[in-house]
Order: structure tokens, then sequence, then C-alpha cells
């Protein structure tokens, strides 16, 4: 029997499309034992309790890979991050199968490895490496391998996450974008993406203020979430640094240093429309975790 803990991701981050990626300190906890024959689940809904539940694609990507038959699987779900917000749900079945699996026969694969082996379950590392490697991640594919380089996120910076009461699926927010873009916006997403990264590590408040903004999906997504600009402009006057939709949303991020942020914030956050949970989410250091019982 296994244990894998795996953290809530938030993706693109701005400017970083498909490119970057961060863990937050939420977490889906999942307890994996082989049986003798079929699938039982414990804490999924029961539209998941199949053989095409992502923990159990992943699982079986990671035997085939080792050369190994499956046999049946038992796996239990005590879940915190909140199914399609934009924080990176289906990321942490596809990492604690492929995790539970590994662990499960001996550990030969490191994380990356296990990101190789995944990655065309979801299709794009963006979630899937900080899952695995945690911290702050940027990760691309390369002939079908993914590749990744991990970043430090200064201490100082303060992560806090609006999330709404409705969902939006990644199909949808997908459908959105356009199938061309003009190549003054890419030059743009490019340099602002640059100078994010070496913001992020440093801490910098005014570089995080301009680099953190993107014109290639925000723009087109926003108006697939209600209220919008009213939480933008809420967070700005809060004293957010920067603000950002959470991989393809409806979750909205803010991005502050100064500590009273989260307090004002609170005291403020009945003005939006709608209902709003407020969570500060510090970044996650480790990536998914085992353990063997």
């Amino acid at each position: 029997m296994v244990t894998v803990r795996v953290p809530a991701t938030t993706a693109n981050i701005g400017p970083g499309f498909d490119t970057f990626g961060c863990a937050l300190a939420l977490y889906n906890t999942f307890t994996f034992e082989e049986i003798d024959s079929g699938l039982h689940f414990a804490g999924c809904e029961e539209a998941y309790c199949n053989e095409k539940n992502l923990a159990v694609v992943s699982y079986r990507s990671v035997m085939d890979a080792l050369g190994l038959p499956m046999s049946g699987l038992s796996i239990t779900m005590h879940t915190e991050i909140p199914i399609c917000r934009g924080l990176g749900s289906s990321a942490s079945l596809i990492a604690a199968g492929a995790a539970a699996a590994n662990a499960l026969h001996g550990s030969p694969y490191t994380p990356l490895q296990l990101l190789g082996i995944c990655n065309d379950i979801e299709g794009h590392p963006d979630n899937l490496a900080p899952a695995l490697l945690g911290g702050l991640v940027a990760s691309f594919v390369e002939d079908g391998h993914p590749v990744a380089a991990q970043y430090d996120v200064h201490p100082a910076l303060r992560f806090t996450a609006l999330i709404p009461d409705f969902k939006l699926s990644t199909h949808r927010a997908r459908g959105v974008l356009p199938k061309e873009v003009p190549y003054s916006d890419a030059v743009f997403n490019v340099s602002r993406a640059a100078v994010l990264l070496k913001a992020l590590e440093q801490g910098d408040g005014d570089l995080i203020r301009v680099s953190l903004t993107d014109r290639l999906h925000q723009p087109y997504r926003s108006s697939l979430i209600p209220g919008y600009e009213q939480v933008q402009k809420l967070a700005l006057d809060c004293g957010a640094l920067a603000f950002c939709i959470s991989g393809a949303g409806p979750t909205l991020l803010c991005l502050s240093k100064d500590e009273s942020f989260d307090e004002v914030l609170t005291h403020r956050l009945s003005e939006l429309p709608g209902h709003w949970i407020q969570l500060p989410l510090p970044v996650d250091h480790n990536g998914v975790q085992v353990t063997l019982s």
C-alpha cells in the first residue's frame, strides 16, 4: 500500500501560457493498493469510478513502461483541490497514479522520468511538471519528451487564490482562444515571460507588476469569468502587486508582498458579485510525496 500527496498547481502565470506552472500548498491525498482484480474507489464521485479515471490511466502507463501486467487496484481519495477551477485537479490524479505505480515497484523512475511517461495524458506539462517536481517550473515538449527547468520564488511573495462557486472546463477555455495571434502579441509575451521569472526570483514588485501581463489567453478567457473585472480591481485596490487567471480559470490569483493583504481583502470580499472563496496558498517546494506502508 502507498499513500501519495500531490500539491495543487497554478499554470500559465500570466505570460507563460502552457509553459509556466507553480505548485501550491493545497493537497489531494491518495492511497493505492494492488488487489487481485477490479477497480475499487472511495472518496471519488461515482462518475469517475472507472478505468478512465486519470489516476488509473497514469498508473497503467507506468506499469506498461515497466513491462508489468496490471492487476486490480483499490484507490482511496481525500481531495482538497477543487475540480475544474484552474488549480490542477486533473494533474494531481495523473501525478498520483504515476507516483504510486512507481513506488510500489521499486521506484525505478525519477519524477522527471515520470513526467515523460505521463505527459501525453494531459497533453502539456505546465501543471504536471510542478505537481511532480514542486516549486516554480518552466516546461515544454521537444520531440515528444518534456523538458523542465525549476526556478526559485522569493519567500516574501504571497499567493492568494480567489475561487468562485462555478466551474470552467479547460475544453471551453481553450475554445475561445484564437488560432492565430499578431506577431506583436507573441513578442509581448516572450519579453514579459523572460523578465517575470527573474522578478519572481528576486521578489521585485515593480518588475512583477509590469511583467505579469499577457496577450495570448487572458484577454479571451476573462470573458468566461463573470465578475473578472470587479475582482481584478478589488485585488489591486487591496494592495496586490499583480493579478492573473490561474490555469484555464475560473480561479483568479493575486500576488502580493504586503502581509496585511489577505486581511484587507477578506473585509472587502463581500463587495464582489457571486460567491468567492479566498485562499492564501504558499508555494509548495516538494511536489509529489510518497509514503509506503
